[in-house]
């Protein structure tokens, strides 16, 4: 058996020769884009990369599978390189060049879901201070409030760090595809509250948003109390003020339960005491701002084997960190799917900017959510 500085020697050796050989593939792409950019033709050649990949592995033997792994990265490499040439994705590239920063908040109109004191509301007053907030049933009305121009920004909630993703949040982002402009993290504290009436030991049933109820399960469980769900944690407190019931309270921010009279009987009912929840900004009009740090997309995958790894290495080898990964059935589609993701980034580096233009040609479905400031 050989010494193991000796294996790393030739280690070394064989490194230095896989590197010439992928600066002269790289080069022969360079030459194919230009050929292709001269002709028309498109980048992807999805049936000769699926003949490549089964020649490779077919050829790597028992490293077949690592085989076509290395070069499946080296294709998605190369077609980066021929996007470029081409100059792909026009389009996305003149829309967010033509992004304008965002206006001052005075008096603008901006939807919420839920009624003052709900945390909603409180996240809208730290995101636009001096603007016109407007009141939302459900969240798919802050939705329609923007379609139809009620409002500039809708401002929702959209995952929490106890109860994960607020699903139908989601599900209205990929329905709707409306930019999103701005974000904002907020600790949530969630207190019991009940009438001046009740003490602690009167209360059997506690009324509150589910997302909220979940954040407070543990809480819940061991006092043996009955949860019942309402539209909004502020909705359960102004409730529980109206019907005037001893045993029932509302599980809402403090805020809340001093907006409805109602007393604070316990506090700290949250499951993690970190418990927070993002909420961000929606808007029909892109605004990017210098400073914007984050960036979502919606998109489709082709029916390939390896395609959500394959276009992960894409930002891998940019060095981008992906923040958040959502998927949801495709409507009307059996078993296809579409995928929301979030990654810090900026479209001012012309890197990133490249990477969206690249995806925006080669994906079946492919819409840039925005690049915003968190």
């Amino acid at each position: 058996m050989r010494e193991l500085s000796e294996i790393r020697v030739e280690i070394d050796a064989i490194d230095n020769e896989i590197i010439e050989l992928f600066k002269r593939r790289m080069d022969c792409a360079r030459e194919v884009g230009y050929y292709k950019k001269e002709r028309g033709i498109p980048v992807l050649n999805q049936q000769r990369e699926e003949e490549i990949l089964a020649a490779v592995q077919q050829k790597g033997g028992e490293y077949g599978a690592a085989a076509r792994l290395l070069f499946a990265n080296i294709m998605e490499l190369s077609r980066a390189l021929q996007h470029n040439i081409i100059g792909s994705g026009k389009a996305l590239r003149d829309t967010i060049m033509q992004a304008r920063e965002l206006p001052p908040a005075d008096g603008i109109r901006v939807a919420y879901q839920g009624i003052p004191g709900a945390n909603s509301y409180e996240a809208a007053q730290v995101l636009f201070p001096d603007a016109q907030l407007g009141s939302c049933g459900s969240f798919a009305d802050v939705f329609d409030a923007i379609d139809s121009g009620d409002a500039v920004f809708g401002v929702l909630p959209v995952e929490n760090s106890t109860a994960g993703s607020v699903s139908a949040v989601y599900d209205l982002i990929l329905k709707h595809r409306f930019y999103i402009v701005g974000a904002v993290d907020r600790r949530i504290e969630h207190c019991l509250a009940g009438l001046r009436q009740s003490a602690l030991a009167d209360i059997e049933i506690v009324w509150s948003h589910p997302q909220a109820l979940s954040q407070c399960e543990g809480y819940i469980a061991r006092h043996g109390l009955t949860a019942v769900s309402k539209a909004n944690t502020a909705v359960a407190a102004r409730d529980a003020a109206k019907e005037k019931r001893l045993n029932v309270a509302a599980i809402c921010s403090p805020a809340a339960a001093k907006e409805y009279g109602l007393q604070i009987l316990d506090t700290g009912l949250q499951d993690n005491p970190y418990n927070t929840t993002r909420f961000i900004v929606i808007s029909k009009q892109l605004y990017i701002t210098p400073d914007a740090n984050k960036i979502s997309l919606c998109f489709s995958l082709p029916h390939v084997k390896g395609s959500l790894y394959n276009l992960l290495c894409r930002f891998n080898s940019l060095g981008l960190n992906l923040t958040k990964i959502e998927s949801r059935p495709a409507e009307g589609k059996d078993f296809e799917y579409l995928f929301y993701l979030d990654f810090t980034g900026s479209v001012h580096s012309d890197n990133v900017i490249d990477l969206l233009c690249q995806l925006s040609e080669e994906l079946p479905e492919f819409s840039f959510l925005g690049n915003y400031r968190e």
